[in-house]
């Protein structure tokens, strides 16, 4: 029993770190068109700019989240307005482009805080462990983490399901043409809801580095996972990738405890399965053909 409860809280608090890298991911995706395979990259640099304020500056833990997060959403900015922009529907450019990114902003990484990896690092007050029952303790941080997570798809659905600006966004990701017939500067939206996520990317590597520490090939391993996350949960969706985010985690974490070998199969193989039943993501739309 304690094995199950270890590795369940254990795949929510990893699942939770997936979901906000994948949610702005997802969105921009569905929003844009854009595949920005640079969005792990983005999660990195928004890392190590945490480290740097939290550790080598030894300033509060929530400055460097936000510090993260507007260092990314600069990132994406640039990105968006000097490049994104000339490249909508154009899927093979956009690969090869964010891939340089992805390049890119490794060296850039390894220039400033150089190749040695980062060890984790988090408030003083969510250090330690949390009572859970009896003999049982959890780790405190990756209750935040899970906290974090949660609050943030409560936050990013209200957004997207209640507001003009969601309503515009769902509009948009169903007729993106009869949208911008009907007035609405539907590409300043659009920009909006990428520097958003890059935003969202750069503050999640900061709260993920607090667990796992931060790495030069983060950009690109977390990359995978997040594209795994967006096909299983379905592109554009907030609740896909809340949804493909928890399950991606419980099975990573229950692959790693029960099947070490195989734990990296497992996730492929389950991405494959809902490729084949539901192409379109669990929470994702199905496309009509026209």
């Amino acid at each position: 029993m304690e094995l199950i409860i270890l590795n369940v809280l254990n795949g929510v608090s990893f699942g939770a770190i997936l979901f906000l890298l994948c949610s702005g991911l997802s969105l921009t995706f569905g929003v844009m068109g854009i595949l920005n395979l640079s969005h792990g990259a983005l999660y990195m640099v928004g890392a190590y700019v945490g480290w740097s304020i939290a550790v080598h500056q030894g300033l509060n833990f929530w400055l460097a989240v936000l510090a993260g997060g507007l260092v990314a959403g600069l990132l994406g900015l640039i990105m968006e307005r000097g490049f994104f922009r000339h490249l909508h529907g154009m899927i093979n450019e956009q690969v090869l482009l964010t891939f340089g990114f992805i390049y890119i902003l490794t060296n850039l990484c390894l220039w400033i805080w150089g190749g040695v990896p980062k060890a984790p690092y988090t408030a003083p007050s969510f250090s330690g462990s949390f009572d859970i029952v009896g003999d049982w303790t959890y780790s405190k941080a990756r209750l935040v983490v899970t906290g974090i997570g949660i609050v943030l798809a409560a936050v990013l659905w209200f957004f997207q399901e209640k507001t003009r600006i969601g309503a515009i966004i769902r509009a948009g990701m169903d007729n993106k043409e009869m949208t911008i017939g009907l007035g609405i500067n539907y590409g300043l939206v659009a920009t909006f809801v990428f520097i958003l996520g890059c935003f969202i990317a750069g503050a999640a590597g900061v709260i993920g580095a607090s667990l796992f520490g931060v790495t030069l090939d983060l950009g690109m391993s977390i990359l995978l996972l997040a594209l795994v996350v967006v096909v299983v949960g379905g592109k554009g969706s907030v609740q896909g990738a809340l949804v493909g985010g928890i399950l991606i985690g419980l099975i990573i974490s229950f692959g790693k405890a029960l099947f070490p070998q195989i734990s990296t199969f497992l996730v492929y193989l389950v991405m494959i399965v809902i490729l084949l039943i539901k192409p379109s993501g669990i929470m994702g739309k199905k496309v009509q053909d026209r």
